[in-house]
């Protein structure tokens, strides 16, 4: 199918964004061949880590944000990726180089596309072409911060973890609730109601103040609500361990993970050295409301538990519970999940049936990993922050389905 022009009567057409991006991508040749897979399409991390968020942006560009790209949006779309073309084939070189450095350095630690692809599209938008010499220092500054055997050796060490797990108890035991704010509801739902098109930064800044977070996360105290939320599988929360390994495959949910969980699962958001004062922060953030360490993030969590609430319902209390229930409802996928008889797994139907735990299990990591990286959130962010963690719900889930249902074929 060309998408090379639409007229008037095709404005109702859609063109599956899949099928568009393949098609532009093929126009860069082998320029971008270190960043594309086998059959010359763009990898899964080349969408996820450089097109997405740093040419498409569809926080910005909601209409490339869909699983289809309409056809007065199609030669935006690819218009987007072309006017970045010079931009995509640097990166490439950059990575090649970078891996040249990573070889020479005989560096063998974590997932060169994870580590290396946006760094390659800053050089690449700062440098141009490669060279030798920055892509070498790249690498180095890249791999100083603590690394993942460092930090699994520091927490498992007979040396560290008594001292480090008589922190953890002690920490634990100084926890306190902190009273709920009165009004505070309607403060949240004032937010809420214009944070997508006019957020209040004196409102949002007023609830961080009066800590309307911190109070509100005394319900997860009481037997079953966490786990209602999706944030853990135990009946009440209890304290973590400080753990002895950890798997990105295998990872609990987020307030039954260990210290060493938490950190492993967002380690390559930050780039600290000092790995004692890393543990530390972590086992002190563990015993703090909504385990996170920041009020800007506690509210937040409010936010997005009030905003996600009842996707799959009428009547909307707020204009952003509205436009989450909107971009959820009109996923055509979840209608396709429930209508099947069989061929999909009973885990999927319930993630679908669920999505308001999958929502506040990715905003709360999101949130930890925000902190990790030392940013706070600004009343401007909140919407972008909220509309796009329940993106990343559904494309997991959508991907999750069309596994699935290739497995029947």
């Amino acid at each position: 199918m060309s998408v090379s022009s639409a007229g008037p009567e095709a404005a109702a057409v859609a063109f599956p964004r899949g099928m568009l991006l393949a098609q532009v991508w093929a126009q860069l040749g082998d320029s971008v061949a270190a960043l594309s897979n086998s059959s010359g399409r763009p990898l899964a991390r080349t969408v996820k880590l450089i097109l997405d968020p740093l040419v498409l942006r569809p926080v910005r560009n909601p209409q490339f944000a869909g699983t289809s790209v309409r056809a007065e949006h199609a030669e935006d779309f690819r218009r987007a990726i072309t006017d970045a073309a010079e931009v995509l084939a640097a990166t490439a070189a950059w990575f090649l180089e970078l891996k040249r450095a990573r070889r020479h350095a005989k560096i063998t630690e974590g997932n060169p596309q994870d580590l290396y692809f946006q760094r390659c599209y800053e050089l690449a938008h700062i440098h141009g072409t490669p060279r030798a010499a920055i892509a070498a220092e790249a690498v180095r500054e890249i791999h100083t911060g603590t690394t993942v055997s460092e930090l699994r050796g520091y927490v498992t060490d007979p040396a560290h973890s008594g001292e480090l797990g008589r922190l953890l108890r002690l920490a634990w035991a100084g926890k306190r609730d902190v009273p709920a704010v009165s009004g505070s509801q309607r403060r949240v739902a004032d937010f809420l109601t214009t944070c997508a098109t006019a957020p209040e930064p004196d409102l949002f800044e007023s609830l961080v103040s009066a800590r309307v977070g911190s109070g509100a996360a005394a319900e997860l105290e009481q037997p079953g609500v966490a786990a209602g939320y999706g944030l853990t599988d135990h009946a009440r929360i209890v304290p973590p361990e400080l753990g002895e390994k950890a798997s990105k495959k295998t990872l609990p949910k987020p307030l039954d993970r260990s210290i060493l969980e938490r950190l492993f699962s967002g380690f390559h958001l930050q780039s600290k050295s000092d790995v004692a004062s890393l543990v530390r922060h972590e086992i002190h953030r563990s015993a703090q409301p909504w385990q996170l360490a920041e009020e800007h993030s506690r509210i937040t969590m409010v936010l997005g538990r009030d905003a996600s609430a009842d996707l799959d319902g009428t009547v909307a209390a707020t204009d952003a519970q509205a436009r989450l229930r909107s971009r959820w409802q009109r996923e055509a996928y979840v209608h396709r999940v429930l209508r099947m008889p069989s061929g999909v797994p009973e885990a999927l139907r319930d993630d679908v049936r669920s999505v308001h735990g999958a929502y506040l299990r990715r905003l709360w990591v999101r949130l930890h990993g925000r902190e990790l990286r030392d940013e706070e959130l600004a009343a401007h962010e909140l919407w972008d922050v909220l509309d796009g963690v329940l993106r990343s719900v559904i494309m997991d889930q959508r991907d999750r389905l069309r596994s699935a249902l290739g497995a029947r074929q």
